[in-house]
């Protein structure tokens, strides 16, 4: 039984990072799987729902934006994933984690650079990490009209910094982060 863990989120500025797993059904191949950032929202969308259907088991975990100001980025990375994978009810035998560093849980496994492009579980583990957390920039957008999140994601693109100069900073932002902390300070 093998899982696949990834996240999304490390490089934004605002909102949570978000961290799936999931262990693929081997009789019910899923085609398509690759990088989520590989694919347009509409075909994520798509798989994701494939996944969820066909995945023998599969959970989402986060980390709030006030857990990685006091952790750290990597270290709420590493919680988000640990949090997904406390949620399966699924014996694992073996863990595949996307990038370098693996989270505090209980299962045998190694990581994969880019192993959202090479291994079927982390793929679909990116894609579901991707879908949730930008369906969840979209309640932000609502809740926060004028800084487009829906549209730029939380990353720190011109229009996002440009928003948060005019309309000052939320608390779903990440206020250790460079962008955000220099407005806090001046």
């Amino acid at each position: 039984m093998l899982a696949g863990i990834d996240e999304v989120g490390r490089g934004c500025i605002v909102g949570p990072v978000v961290a799936a797993v999931v262990v693929l059904n081997p009789d019910k191949p899923i085609a398509g799987l690759t990088d989520s950032k590989k694919l347009t929202a509409r075909k994520r969308q798509q798989l994701a729902a494939e996944i969820k259907r066909s995945a023998l088991d599969w959970a989402i975990g986060r980390a709030e934006a006030s857990e990685i100001d006091r952790l750290n980025i990597l270290q709420a990375s590493l919680l988000a994933m640990k949090r997904a994978f406390a949620q399966l009810s699924t014996t694992v035998e073996k863990t595949l984690v996307d990038g370098k560093f693996y989270p505090d849980i209980a299962c045998p496994g190694e990581t994969v650079v880019q192993g959202d492009l090479s291994v079927a579980e982390i793929s679909a583990a990116s894609i579901l990490a991707k879908v949730a957390r930008d369906d969840e920039m979209s309640v932000l957008d609502r809740l926060y009209p004028g800084y487009q999140f829906a549209a730029h994601k939380g990353y720190p693109t011109k229009i996002h910094l440009q928003q948060l100069q005019q309309l000052g900073v939320t608390e779903q932002h990440r206020k250790s982060f460079a962008p955000v902390k220099r407005l806090l300070v001046d």
